[in-house]
């Protein structure tokens, strides 16, 4: 008997096995709660620390008040900036440019020829620098405003900012589409060199709010 023959044996033995056997029970006794209290500023310095690494720019500001200023800061030069439909109008308040909400739907082209984007974001890995967008969410939006433009200005404030990974999966809907984001868009080729931009924005900032 040769090997294909021994693995076609052993499939149709375990189909003619009869009743299937009781499923694996496995263990979860993973830590499901990080370090750092979540939205405390030992946390959101954390935050900034791993984002950093990631090669974002971030600015922390202390109140709801300074996120215009920060916001506009880093959409200067921008032109043209797209937005979710219930992006809060503050945000943009000091940016001199075009704003476009994305209500109805821009097309893939419109996005293209769009400078950047700003969203808010559903929550924070301060352990992993990273921000999850949910398009339920009306300050997040659909993905491909995310995706297309090459420059996203995120702001997070320090509620949403948890230390660990289970932490945050136990604050979001499963039912929702969730985008990950860990830093610009970014791969390397088999000479390792760095390239920017392939599937995603390659610049990323944040404003980080608080506490």
């Amino acid at each position: 008997m040769n090997a294909r023959e021994e693995v076609l044996a052993r499939l149709r033995s375990a189909r003619d096995a009869g009743a299937p056997r009781s499923p694996v029970v496995v263990s979860r006794e993973y830590t499901t709660s990080g370090r750092l209290v979540p939205g405390a500023e030992e946390t959101v310095a954390r935050l900034d620390e791993t984002l950093t690494d990631y090669k974002a720019t971030v600015t922390r500001v202390a109140t709801a008040d300074e996120v215009p200023g920060a916001v506009a800061a880093f959409l200067s030069g921008a032109r043209t900036v797209v937005v979710p439909p219930g992006l809060p109008d503050a945000w943009l308040g000091a940016f001199a440019g075009a704003v476009r909400a994305d209500d109805p739907a821009l097309s893939v082209a419109e996005l293209d020829a769009t400078d950047a984007v700003v969203t808010g974001a559903a929550v924070a890995i301060a352990d992993t620098g990273t921000f999850v967008l949910a398009v339920a969410a009306p300050d997040q939006g659909r993905r491909a405003i995310t995706l297309v433009p090459d420059h996203h200005v995120c702001v997070i404030h320090a509620d949403a900012v948890v230390s660990s990974v289970p932490e945050a999966i136990a604050r979001l809907d499963p039912s929702s589409p969730l985008t990950f984001v860990s830093g610009p868009s970014a791969t390397s080729d088999i000479e390792l060199d760095r390239v920017e931009g392939v599937h995603g924005p390659r610049r990323l900032d944040v404003v980080l709010v608080g506490p």
